[in-house]
């Protein structure tokens, strides 16, 4: 979004800022703190619409700045800290996923009656089209990819983004008949404009507890989607979201374990995707690994179906979804034994959902950075769906203590060796699973960077 790709803007946004934020276009003094891509977004956005205001970043040399100041030169841009004289003069901050609410800068600023808006909330503003709304602790960016290619199916003009890909703002770009956004629980606590035709929380469990003060605190911020009137789509399986039921709203529900408005059902030995008493599919035609990707499945299909996409049409964009890389990604089989990469399991809730989609026991690589949760709650997953684990990063040494020998753990210095060790644990007609329950940057650049490096060092065992 620049000068010269105007986005496509509802022309009643800005009468929708003043009303929701009292941000007026002649009076306000916006501040972006945090740069990054979201903050590079709201940049562009602001400058659309002819805000005037500032951007500032505790880092010395922020990424993007340097292009944007070429983009905007007459745009403050203050680096190195939070300058306290920007904060200051400013009406409203616009402030980055990636920043703390609890920053003493940001703190000072509410108090001085500084009004906090999100990306998330000017995209709201700005959108007369229905808005999807995917969070959950796993799953998210798979539901919402499925969903953008059942909607893409079906003939509509979608753009799909948020804190998946394209941020929600780089969006308007293009004219939509829908949007449909990932949004994580950071987004989702500084968001209030938000009223998605459709929702779903698709779970929740221990994550981002270096931030958040405590599960039910990061519940509370997931909850915050079904904020509005649109359609809430419930995991019953879960009953942290089943408790997220509001009364007198419009609800469909999901389930594999019962059954639900669309669920898993059984019959004469084959397992069937359901809408009511309909069968919509035979799940051996979903080309994913893991039972939890048929959660997944449901979710999209309750999710089209609040928003009047066609049911047979969305089975077959499911019939031909390849999934994700580094998401229950299968890499290869070498001698028998199959290699799956499931790197973007940086929490406990996705291994455990990784694990238990396997009738088998796997040989599990796993570690990295815990963020601080309790990984005893691993344990009795790893004990009944693990046939050892190999153990690496900064906590291997905490999980390994959580488990209390409940299977064979080994250590490894890198990615490599955790290859390697598997390679001799695993037998033909089992899996080595990648499932870290960790998150990576005490060894990675990302979770994209660790997955990579598991896929090139299985591809060396061929040679």
């Amino acid at each position: 979004m620049n000068k010269t790709t105007a986005p496509y803007l509802h022309p009643v946004t800005t009468v929708a800022l003043t009303e929701h934020f009292d941000l007026n276009v002649h009076t306000s003094k916006v501040l972006v703190v945090g740069l990054g891509v979201t903050g590079i977004s709201v940049a562009h956005f602001l400058q659309q619409l002819g805000f005037k205001f500032a951007i500032t970043d505790s880092r010395d040399k922020p990424p993007g700045a340097d292009v944007l100041l070429q983009q905007m030169p007459d745009t403050p841009i203050f680096t190195g800290g939070f300058d306290e004289a920007a904060f200051s003069v400013a009406t409203h901050l616009v402030v980055s996923p990636g920043v703390a609410l609890n920053d003493k800068a940001i703190i000072k600023a509410v108090a001085n009656g500084v009004k906090i808006v999100s990306d998330i909330d000017l995209f709201a503003c700005a959108v007369n089209v229905p808005i999807v709304a995917i969070t959950g602790s796993n799953g998210k960016s798979t539901v919402t990819t499925m969903l953008g290619e059942m909607a893409k199916a079906a003939g509509k003009q979608v753009g799909v983004g948020g804190n998946l890909g394209t941020p929600a703002l780089d969006l308007l770009v293009e004219p939509a008949d829908l949007f449909i956004v990932e949004l994580s629980s950071f987004q989702l606590e500084r968001t209030t404009a938000l009223n998605a035709a459709a929702a779903t929380v698709l779970n929740v469990s221990a994550d981002h507890l270096d931030r958040h003060a405590s599960l039910e605190e990061y519940a509370a911020e997931k909850q915050k989607v079904f904020n509005g009137s649109g359609v809430m789509v419930i995991n019953i399986d879960d009953p942290i979201v089943d408790a997220m039921r509001q009364p007198g709203r419009n609800t469909l529900s999901f389930s594999i374990k019962t059954k639900a408005d669309f669920y898993l059902q059984k019959t004469a030995g084959t397992e069937f995707l359901m809408h009511g008493d309909e069968v919509l599919m035979s799940l051996s035609e979903l080309p994913l690994e893991g039972r939890h990707n048929a959660a997944n499945a449901l979710a999209a299909l309750a999710l089209g179906v609040a928003v009047g996409l066609n049911e047979q049409t969305m089975c077959s964009a499911l019939r031909k979804f390849k999934g994700l890389a580094h998401r229950m990604q299968r890499v290869a089989q070498i001698r028998g034994v199959n290699w799956v990469n499931d790197s973007k399991a940086t929490n406990i809730g996705a291994c455990v959902a990784a694990l238990q989609g396997y009738e088998k026991k796997v040989v599990l690589i796993a570690g990295g950075d815990a963020k601080g949760a309790d990984m005893a709650e691993l344990t009795p997953v790893i004990k009944e769906k693990a046939k050892s684990v190999v153990l690496m990063g900064k906590d291997a040494n905490l999980i390994e203590q959580a488990l209390e020998g409940c299977v064979p753990a080994y250590f490894a210095a890198d990615m490599n060796e955790a290859v390697q060790i598997a390679a001799r644990l695993a037998s033909a007609g089992e899996s080595v699973l990648l499932s870290p329950a960790c998150a990576s940057l005490d060894q990675y650049k990302n979770y994209q960077d660790r997955g990579e490096k598991f896929t090139k060092a299985v591809l060396a065992l061929v040679a």
